[in-house]
């Protein structure tokens, strides 16, 4: 058995609205986080956030699941709810929405996630990343391709160009799934991000902010003063969203 320690920060930066939403859920062996980041002007983006992480949230408590691949059918269920909720003429009509949704049983000790778009789960250990997804969007592509350097992605002009979110047709629509290839372990801390918070942390600084932490919430602080200091950071910074779960021995 794990003891799962959640924190969450959230900040609308410079722009009048946080479109940023997060949340979890849990049962009495698993639990599970989902983390979006909305957009589509006029509220649209507040909307779809916020409904991405109802809908997924309650589609996973009506029926938990126990691999990457139910967990990625539920961001594609979550996908055609949130186009059943535009309606021309009103700020839902071209709503678009990140996605990235962390499942961990704390009994078996393992977890499993699915995302579309680029908010990102971080996998730490002894300090360090471990495993990160791997966003939808022009500039992973280009690092994937080799054309372009990895630190490189976060200040890249195209660096919002996404190459998929919910609230496009089925038929485009990206989800990647994946499962721990081991136990989760004491010690371990995962975190779910939006691009207003991974733009500003290269795995250098996650790293070292985290080594220099004893706590979910001590980390998400840290985290938080490094984003609102960044040199780069402009007056229109975009709204930053985090969630951290910190895995002891119960």
């Amino acid at each position: 058995m794990l003891a799962l320690d959640v924190a969450l920060v959230t900040d609308r930066g410079g722009r009048k609205v946080n479109e940023d939403a997060c949340g979890h859920w849990h049962s009495d062996r698993q639990l599970c986080c989902v983390l979006a980041d909305g957009a589509g002007g006029h509220g649209g983006g507040d909307l779809a956030s916020k409904l991405a992480v109802s809908e997924l949230i309650g589609r996973f408590s009506t029926a938990p699941t126990r691999d990457a691949d139910a967990l990625g059918a539920l961001v594609q269920q979550t996908n055609a709810a949130l186009i059943d909720h535009k309606k021309a003429g009103t700020p839902s009509a071209d709503m678009h929405s990140t996605a990235v949704c962390l499942v961990i049983d704390f009994v078996a000790h393992q977890a499993h996630w699915a995302h579309a778009g680029d908010s990102r789960l971080y996998w730490m250990r002894d300090g360090r990343v471990h495993r990160r997804t791997r966003d939808h969007s022009l500039v992973q592509m280009m690092v994937d391709a080799g054309t372009l350097a990895e630190e490189g992605m976060m200040d890249h002009p195209q660096r919002s160009h996404l190459r998929s979110a919910l609230g496009v047709a089925p038929e485009h629509l990206l989800v990647s799934s994946a499962a721990s290839d081991g136990p989760v372990q004491s010690g371990d801390v995962f975190m779910l991000c939006t691009d207003g918070l991974w733009e500003y942390m290269a795995d250098t600084a996650l790293e070292q902010t985290l080594q220099a932490s004893h706590s979910a919430r001590d980390w998400l602080e840290k985290l938080g003063t490094t984003v609102m200091a960044a040199p780069a950071r402009k007056a229109n910074h975009d709204n930053f969203t985090a969630l951290v779960v910190w895995v002891a021995a119960a």
